[in-house]
């Protein structure tokens, strides 16, 4: 059993709450999926925590995190993680960010901060988005209003492998945790904003890592709205798996992410950019 340090930090306009453990750089900051929670990533930090620096937060509306009234676009969320990197502070690091969270990490890298050395896109929402049809964008609305709602888009839109009673029940429980406000602005907004603007100034590698039966960001949406707007980003597939990669495939995930940040150190030692 791993023991986090939990702290919370003002960003100025939401508390955020922050589980970290481990020692090592550059560390690794994980940003969570739309109705996840730090948690979402233990399984995938335990193996990594002797090498690296693992920090996990909660979005603004998630988890542990503060649930203001208002501020819940990628650019919110982009300031709060930089915030948490500012605070805590981290000179040396890579971003991994799970769907939403993967959003918010093309933003963060397309602006190119200091002390960034790498990005791990796990299923991706796009930068620059695709067009989610009305009736589908009102079936996520409703998709996490109650215990059986949230079951059912488990069970037929996000997994394709099969999770443990333990991870089920988490699942439920994050996703009944989230604000409403954090649930309703993704769907009515955020997951429409476009931020790939700057998606060519992105100066760091770049893996992305898909889900072979992902039915949310399917194989073919990454290479044409993710891989095609980041200048040098490389794709791998990890079979039998759907959109929740850090919950089906933790330990092929964990090995991913060491052997991207062994490349990544081995390429590019670190300086102060």
């Amino acid at each position: 059993m791993l023991h986090y340090d939990h702290i919370d930090i003002d960003t100025g306009s939401a508390q955020i709450h922050v589980t970290q453990v481990g020692r090592g750089v550059p560390a690794l900051v994980f940003l969570h999926y739309w109705g996840g929670s730090s948690r979402t990533w233990e399984q995938v930090i335990q193996p990594l925590v002797d090498s690296a620096r693992c920090v996990a937060l909660d979005h603004r509306g998630w988890g542990q995190s503060s649930a203001p009234d208002a501020g819940y676009a990628i650019g919110d969320m982009e300031a709060d993680a930089l915030a948490v990197i500012t605070a805590l502070p981290l000179t040396d690091y890579i971003l991994i960010g799970h769907s939403m969270g993967g959003k918010v990490a093309q933003l963060i890298a397309s602006r190119r901060p200091a002390g960034l050395r790498g990005v791990v896109l796990v299923a991706p929402a796009p930068a620059k988005p695709v067009a989610v049809p009305d009736d589908v964008r009102a079936q996520m609305a409703a998709a996490y209003l109650s215990r059986e709602a949230i079951i059912a888009t488990l069970d037929g839109v996000l997994r394709h492998a099969t999770l443990s009673e333990e991870l089920r029940e988490q699942v439920v429980q994050d996703s009944l945790a989230g604000s409403s406000e954090a649930k309703r602005e993704w769907v009515e907004s955020a997951i429409l904003e476009d931020v790939s603007a700057d998606l060519a100034q992105i100066d760091v590698p770049v893996l992305v890592v898909a889900g072979r039966q992902d039915r949310v960001e399917p194989i073919e949406v990454l290479e044409s709205h993710v891989l095609a707007e980041i200048p040098g980003a490389r794709i791998e597939v990890i079979d039998e798996c759907g959109h929740l990669i850090p919950l089906e495939k933790p330990d092929v995930l964990s090995d991913r992410i060491a052997a991207f940040v062994d490349t990544v150190i081995t390429a590019r030692p670190a300086v102060n950019r």
